[in-house]
């Protein structure tokens, strides 16, 4: 949300330098001026985009995914999702995503809204799919992708959170976006898969 009424915080961009040029991430450091006219820098992780999907299959239980993520050392519990390739809609990769690391297909969709993952550092922004209607398929992993798909009831995945267990923060975003879709207070816009004949109707 942008307010015209806040020129009084916007930074302006002096000059950006390259700090890492990764094949998946790239790291820049930008000197800015400040509101009150002081120059300062910035350093921050440029992103290239992702999805997170929440996979409805049936009124109280979803599909997640256990995987092990580097950076943390540890197995997580989390909703299917991954990185947009370059110039790919989203829509597209939500899709793409849940087929490939899960084998379900999805009838319907719906785009819930996007978040921002680490404001302070990072350029990257999450796009929120939910799907229904899903039918079991087969999984087409990456060849260094290793992960098991669960089944688990809502409750079962607030009570992990609650309880610590599951710290993924896209994934506790999406328990709010859960809890509130399935309590009927936000509504959603559905629409029918676009691709029918990736989908067996179960």
């Amino acid at each position: 949300m942008t307010d015209t009424s806040d020129a009084h915080l916007t930074e302006t961009l002096i000059r950006s330098e390259p700090l890492c040029e990764g094949d998946f991430l790239k790291a820049r450091r930008d000197t800015v001026r400040m509101p009150d006219g002081g120059v300062s820098t910035r350093e921050y992780i440029v992103h290239p985009g992702a999805v997170v999907v929440i996979p409805l299959l049936d009124e109280r239980h979803v599909l997640v995914e256990r995987q092990f993520r580097y950076p943390v050392g540890r197995v997580m519990t989390e909703f299917p999702a991954g990185k947009l390739d370059p110039g790919e809609d989203p829509w597209t990769c939500a899709r793409r995503e849940l087929r490939e690391e899960t084998g379900y297909t999805a009838r319907e969709w719906a785009h819930a809204g996007d978040m921002h993952l680490a404001i302070a550092y990072s350029t990257e922004i999450i796009h929120v799919f939910f799907a229904r209607g899903l039918a079991a398929g087969e999984r087409h992993l990456d060849a260094d992708e290793f992960l098991d798909v669960r089944i688990l009831s809502d409750e079962a995945l607030l009570d992990a959170a609650r309880a610590g267990a599951a710290t993924d923060a896209k994934t506790l975003t999406c328990l709010l976006w859960l809890q509130n879709v399935r309590g009927g207070h936000w509504e959603l816009d559905w629409h029918p898969n676009p691709d029918p004949d990736r989908h067996v109707a179960g």
